[in-house]
């Protein structure tokens, strides 16, 4: 189920204020970049880069998290390098939105941000 109309209105300012913390200098966003986009009930960070094949840009997974609308917590993810989603163990869920952003931004473990 996707988010209601509110909930993603909330989810879409939280998140255009973090990426834009966060963004590099517009001078470089011709060629290195972030976003984040929404599926369903998940929230996807990512970089994009130039691809060393050519001039496409291409998307390069930092974190993702999944709200669980019947426990009404956000599960947290990182990207491995085996290319597939794994559970952040330490703090693999939260209660909201905001935590899950600090998290991601703190990147105490160096999960997200390398």
């Amino acid at each position: 189920m996707a988010f209601t109309e509110n909930e993603r209105k909330n989810v879409t300012n939280l998140m255009n204020v973090f990426i834009d913390t966060r963004r590099p200098p517009e001078s470089v966003r011709d060629r290195v970049d972030l976003g984040y986009r929404i599926e369903r009930q998940s929230i996807i960070i990512y970089e994009l880069r130039r691809s060393f094949r050519g001039n496409e840009m291409e998307e390069i997974p930092v974190a993702k998290t999944t709200y669980i609308q019947k426990d009404k917590k956000w599960k947290i993810y990182w990207m491995r390098a085996d290319l597939k989603w794994h559970s952040y163990y330490p703090e693999p869920e939260v209660t909201d939105i905001e935590k899950f952003i600090t998290i991601v931004d703190e990147d105490l473990d160096g999960c997200f941000w390398g």
